[in-house]
């Protein structure tokens, strides 16, 4: 083979603590299999650099969105997202990303699959992952997307334009197993759904503070034993099956709060310590900590009324507006869930995978 590789469209983004390739779907091929080869050679997969692609050699970092046209007469586009592994030839659609879906609107724009308006822009999405619905909200000052901004949001230096994300009332039960509490494999947890699967535990259950620095957790292999024994099993209890290959669900560990907010966490993805915390995971925890009943009773620090919680992580706060209302069968929703990220692009252009690779085949989760 003489020259590059034919090259792809593509635009890299930063959406909220996260960093992705973004790509119009009819960019790629239309095979799952063939289109998951693709990604792994544009982001450099299987290596722990990743340094011959655009991944970041990090979970956070290695993440794609497939936005198109929306069929469906609820949304304007469709957002896929795919996981792409760092070490294995591991791409993923078990979950959404709710970093990366605050990059989907302002994308949408530049594309022209959306007109922008004045002077903001509201972009109804649907989120394939799931089936879920958000809207994306926008500043658009003379129908071009706003750059600059005062929103800041932890882990991000800088500010920039605000993306307020709001979710409609899911369709599926916040709360999986049908209970507040369960224990699994030894441990009382609080299994919940509020757009991202997340079990709830308890830091002190596994012997740690909660308030550890990521890295720190990471090395404690006792934990990671634990953790993933958990996870296992909490899979299988939520319904989601064997989940030894996916990243869901998510693992977020509830410890008092240091700095005024509602709890400190640590998210596991799955075995990664996350360095801040997603917006769908972030959004479960505080849907979550409002369930009567639920572990995180005598953790968390709860405003008197309902509206914003502020969830700690590593590296700061988000702030999550939930609301989690008891139907007349005593079940509980998230009536409703908002939360403000930012998003940057960084380039847009053509992308150029490394060579096929026909020994081996991605594993698709």
């Amino acid at each position: 083979m003489t020259g590059w590789p034919e090259g792809i469209r593509c635009t890299l983004m930063r959406g909220g603590t996260s960093k992705g390739a973004y790509f119009l779907a009819e960019d790629l091929p239309a095979d799952p299999a063939d289109r998951d080869d693709l990604l792994l050679r544009v982001m450099g997969s299987p290596d722990p650099r990743q340094i011959d692609g655009l991944g970041g050699a990090h979970p956070l970092t290695s993440k794609v969105a497939l936005v198109s046209v929306s069929a469906d007469p609820r949304a304007d586009v469709d957002y896929l997202f795919l996981q792409v592994g760092v070490e294995e030839p591991v791409v993923s659609d078990r979950q959404n990303c709710g970093n990366l879906l605050a990059g989907v609107g302002p994308f949408a724009v530049e594309r022209a699959l959306v007109t922008a308006g004045e002077p903001q822009t509201s972009v109804r999405v649907r989120m394939l992952n799931t089936g879920d619905l958000a809207v994306a909200t926008f500043p658009t000052p003379g129908g071009r997307i706003a750059v600059t901004g005062e929103a800041g949001i932890s882990g991000v230096p800088g500010t920039a334009a605000p993306v307020l994300i709001e979710f409609p009332r899911g369709g599926g039960p916040l709360l999986p197993t049908g209970n507040p509490r369960d224990v699994v494999a030894g441990t009382e947890v609080t299994c919940v759904d509020n757009g991202m699967p997340t079990v709830l535990i308890p830091a002190t259950a596994l012997d740690v503070t909660g308030h550890e620095a990521p890295k720190d957790l990471e090395e404690a292999q006792a934990l990671a034993g634990r953790l993933r024994e958990i996870r296992l099993a909490a899979g299988r209890l939520m319904g989601l099956g064997d989940v030894e290959h996916t990243t869901v669900p998510k693992l977020s560990l509830l410890a008092p709060p240091r700095d005024g907010g509602a709890v400190a966490t640590r998210t596991f993805i799955p075995v990664r310590c996350h360095t801040s915390i997603g917006v769908l995971g972030a959004a479960s925890v505080a849907a979550g900590l409002r369930v009567r009943g639920g572990v995180g009773e005598g953790i968390a620090q709860l405003p008197p009324t309902g509206g914003r919680l502020r969830i700690e992580h590593p590296t700061g706060f988000l702030d999550v507006e939930t609301d989690v209302a008891y139907g007349a069968d005593g079940r509980p929703s998230a009536s409703r869930t908002a939360v403000v990220r930012t998003a940057r692009k960084i380039f847009d252009g053509t992308v150029f995978p490394r060579p096929a690779d026909r020994s081996f085949r991605p594993f698709r989760s």
